[in-house]
């Protein structure tokens, strides 16, 4: 009898760390997720009403190049201007003491907020995952956390941002959790990950803010032909990734030639006014988020608009200006994915949501965290083709990835370990 009271004590002792650890991850995760829930809540509101200035007075557009200025003096006056970015957000997941200076969140806000006010082309995911990153990396400091633990907490603030902008908690789950070491995930982060992500999308929802979603012309089919027809479109978006994050490498290079950060990032605006007058239409600054659902919704895009919303995304990332290249992607994905499908007789509107999946998976490494994506905007109805397309991408876009910071652990080619930065 005693032994067996000794050996019951000792289970309760046991168990009691996991209770612990539940409670404490709650409790920390659920500050995290309710401070970016309403941080991102303010974001969103601030993003639309930029929106709405920009299409409503058009003459914002010719002010981008001053705006430029004003965005990096406002990084040299109060943070390192090149180090600041979603990289580092990335890369502070896998480095122990590695941090995300809190004074990013101000200044990306605003800069990003300024960015889509006057026209750039540019998302608003790189600041929300900045934004979270500082958010997480302050509640550490509130608790006195140690580094390890930090980590956590910055996927926390990750994932609570990334729901609460886009209204897709699972998403944001399993992206906070994929996207700094592919083909690894850190599953002591789960509950964390999951507590903050859904208090910051209840927080939304409670004020208000409805999540993106898209209602499909079609209620997909799965036979033959649609899956040789996601078969192919995953082919071309895989492709069509590579060559996107070529050119935003490539953009990198061309415009850090000029070494002056306030020459540079005006020449970048004065380029971005030149192409919109060019082109004609002030569909690709911004975010375009209504031309995504167009394509999906309507299964109608201009045939070359993947190709100019790709150009003007370079020329505005690369020059300096801030806001990501997640719903650029999710742009160039839905509208090249439309125009392929009408080219091969599939569904557009289909085509474009599998464009959207497939470009996702092909930029961002995260095969998971694009189905749950593709479950979330578009329901589980044609989920097996949207599986489909996630793993064709992520297989054949390679190495290639967005974020250069991205370790990629796990070979696509085989059971082996490469342990590779993406790009390289």
């Amino acid at each position: 009898m005693y032994h067996y009271w000794v050996r019951t004590l000792a289970l309760m002792r046991h168990g009691s760390r996991y209770i612990s650890a539940f409670i404490k991850w709650s409790f920390y995760a659920g500050i995290t997720g309710l401070i970016g829930g309403f941080v991102g809540m303010f974001f969103h509101v601030s993003v639309e009403w930029a929106t709405h200035e920009r299409i409503a007075h058009p003459v914002f557009l010719y002010f981008l190049p001053l705006v430029g200025l004003l965005i990096v003096g406002l990084y040299d006056s109060f943070a390192s201007y090149e180090d600041n970015s979603t990289d580092t957000v990335v890369q502070s997941v896998r480095h122990n003491g590695r941090r995300v200076p809190f004074t990013i969140a101000p200044l990306i806000f605003l800069s990003t907020v300024l960015t889509h006010l006057c026209g750039g082309s540019a998302g608003r995911e790189g600041a929300a995952l900045q934004l979270g990153g500082s958010i997480g990396t302050q509640v550490g400091d509130w608790f006195r956390v140690n580094k390890r633990e930090t980590k956590i907490l910055i996927m926390c603030g990750m994932s609570a941002l990334f729901s609460a902008l886009f209204g897709t908690p699972l998403t944001a789950i399993f992206f906070a959790i994929e996207v700094s070491l592919v083909g690894v995930m850190m599953y002591p982060a789960f509950i964390p990950c999951m507590v903050s992500s859904i208090v910051a999308y209840a927080v939304t929802r409670f004020n208000g803010i409805e999540p993106t979603r898209f209602a499909l012309m079609n209620l997909p089919k799965v036979d033959i032909y649609s899956i040789v027809s996601t078969l192919i479109i995953g082919v071309l978006t895989a492709i069509l990734s590579i060559m996107f994050c070529k050119f935003i490498k490539l953009g990198e290079k061309t415009m850090h030639r000029i070494k002056n950060e306030y020459l540079r990032i005006f020449i970048g605006g004065v380029a971005v006014v030149l192409l919109t007058l060019l082109i004609g239409t002030r569909d690709y600054n911004g975010s375009g988020m209504d031309i995504i659902t167009r394509a999906v919704e309507e299964g109608n895009a201009n045939r070359l608009a993947f190709l100019l919303k790709m150009i003007l995304t370079v020329v505005t990332i690369s020059s300096g200006y801030k806001g990501g290249e997640i719903v650029p992607t999710l742009f160039i994905g839905a509208t090249f994915g439309c125009m392929v499908s009408h080219i091969i007789g599939f569904d557009p509107g289909l085509g474009a949501a599998i464009g959207m999946t497939g470009m996702f998976c092909g930029m961002l490494n995260c095969p998971i965290a694009s189905i749950f994506l593709s479950i979330e905007l578009f329901g589980a109805d044609g989920m097996m083709l949207f599986v489909i397309a996630t793993g064709v991408s992520y297989m054949l876009s390679g190495y290639s990835g967005l974020y250069k910071t991205q370790k990629i652990l796990s070979s696509k080619l085989g059971a082996y370990y490469v342990n590779k930065h993406a790009n390289k």
